[in-house]
């Protein structure tokens, strides 16, 4: 009984900012509608997934992203210390 209150609760909350829209009615990646008695799958605290599927194809994208972040990051970091090397700081005694 209490599974039944707990899933009732998430269905009835609505997003801050987002009025008349049900929090959990639709796959975050598909779209496709999420019925009240089918499972549902989460991913990254509230986002809703129809299936393992798409959770898991939304993981990789999650992943690929971080790793094209980490790569930029690396390289402004990369040229920035190129930039103060071609400055020519001078140390004088």
């Amino acid at each position: 009984m209490a599974a039944s209150v707990a899933c009732a609760f998430f269905f009835d909350a609505e997003p801050v900012g987002e009025p008349g829209m049900l929090a959990l009615d639709a796959c975050a990646l598909c779209a496709k509608p999420l019925a009240r008695d089918s499972d549902v799958f989460m991913y990254r605290g509230d986002t809703p997934y129809c299936s393992k599927e798409c959770r898991h194809e939304q993981m990789q994208l999650d992943a690929v992203s971080a790793r094209q972040a980490a790569r930029r990051l690396q390289r402004f970091s990369a040229g920035a210390e190129s930039g103060r090397a071609h400055q020519g700081v001078s140390v004088s005694s």
